[in-house]
């Protein structure tokens, strides 16, 4: 009996060092592991490989981490059984599920949020192991299809679908948020007039309210309370007046946290704070839901792509686009610590703001700034240089 709870203890503990494992590496951006390993930093190069594929990540650790925890409670119940009957043995064993969960996957799951990173680092070359264990496992129980099969409409659109909700689970507010040059804003010293103008011009329907700088959001207007001022034919008053309270998250929150949030408090725009408590920019719910289910165009939304390819191997491209997705289109590594889109990525190459028809060569690529609207560049020209 004994040997029964000491075997369940051990494949217990794997269990729990798995799931703190896995969700410390979940939570580290691969730019960091990346730079980690270029600085040396024992297991961040694992790290890093593991993250290019987050799609199947997720799913092939949390496939291993299940089955170590059946297998943990296997022992113990048999240990339960030899001495145990009735409504003890189901006491105990309600009990032992209890235990499993909280030691095997609640606790190391917090330990692992607190962490994360270095937590990834220290048990990398056993999440590579896990990691591998489970797609192999996984690619064994999916059916191979037969010769001249092809998957419908309705399975490839399960799949996207699938895909972008392992993804959505993964994403932070910051990646999906509308970032602070891009918001349009009402100072909180003007009337409800000026706000119905920006409301008919922009056709936003919510529209936040500065207040001292930039920095000082103090609510939100609605367009549907202007309408109602319009209605009633009063006069202008001010904002100040009908203005609703701001809800505040951080950068870091995940993004199903996010929308399980929104619903329950019944908003539908939320102020984006960095780690400072500046406003970093501002999400609505369409933007949470655009990233689960794809790209909603609503009555307002015009089509305004970000990376358009043109003749001779050059490509135009929008300042907010990814980094990533431009290293993924031109198959390059870029480098992006302080920042995320192509915009950014210039900026640093600069030292400033660049001005338009500046010409710009690192990592292997040619970067010609087309338009400069203040302090953001608002589209590159990119071509390869012509010594890759």
């Amino acid at each position: 009996m004994i040997l029964g709870f000491i075997a369940s203890l051990l494949f217990l503990v794997l269990a729990g060092v798995v799931r703190a494992g896995a969700v410390s590496l979940m939570l580290t951006p691969r730019a960091d592991a990346m730079r980690d390993g270029a600085a040396s930093v024992a297991g961040a190069d694992t790290v890093a490989d593991l993250l290019e594929d987050r799609v199947r990540l997720q799913p092939s650790i949390g496939m291993v981490h299940s089955g170590i925890l059946v297998v943990s409670a296997v022992p113990a119940t048999w240990a339960l059984a030899t001495v145990l009957t009735g409504w003890a043995l189901l006491g105990a064993l309600a009990a032992l599920v209890a235990v499993v969960l909280l030691v095997g996957d609640i606790l190391p799951r917090a330990y692992g949020r607190g962490h994360p990173g270095s937590l990834a680092y220290r048990f990398s070359g056993l999440l590579f192991l896990v990691a591998a264990l489970g797609r192999r496992t996984g690619d064994l129980l999916i059916e191979e299809p037969e010769e001249g099969d092809v998957p419908d409409e309705d399975e490839e659109e399960e799949l996207k679908l699938i895909s972008s909700v392992l993804e959505f689970s993964d994403t932070l507010v910051r990646e999906v948020m509308i970032p602070r040059p891009d918001m349009v804003t009402i100072d909180r010293g003007e009337t409800t007039d000026k706000a119905l103008d920006i409301v008919i011009e922009d056709g936003f329907s919510r529209i936040p309210v500065v207040g001292e700088s930039p920095d000082d959001i103090v609510g939100f207007v609605y367009a549907k309370d202007l309408l109602g001022i319009m209605d009633r034919g009063g006069g202008p008053e001010p904002v100040t007046r009908i203005m609703r309270p701001v809800y505040f998250v951080p950068e870091t929150k995940r993004i199903p946290d996010l929308l399980r949030d929104m619903q329950t408090r019944q908003q539908h725009m939320a102020i984006v704070v960095d780690e400072f408590g500046g406003t970093a920019g501002l999400v609505t719910i369409e933007d949470l839901l655009e990233e689960l289910v794809g790209e909603i165009i609503d009555e307002y939304d015009t089509e305004d792509p970000l990376f358009v390819e043109e003749e001779g191997g050059t490509y135009l491209v929008d300042g907010r686009f990814p980094v990533e997705d431009l290293e993924d289109a031109l198959d390059v590594e870029l480098p992006h610590d302080e920042w995320d889109t192509v915009g950014g990525l210039l900026l640093d190459l600069a030292g400033r703001v660049p001005y338009e028809g500046e010409a710009f060569e690192g990592h292997g690529i040619r970067f010609i700034v087309v338009s400069v609207q203040g302090r953001r560049v608002i589209q590159v020209r990119v071509t390869r240089s012509a010594t890759t």
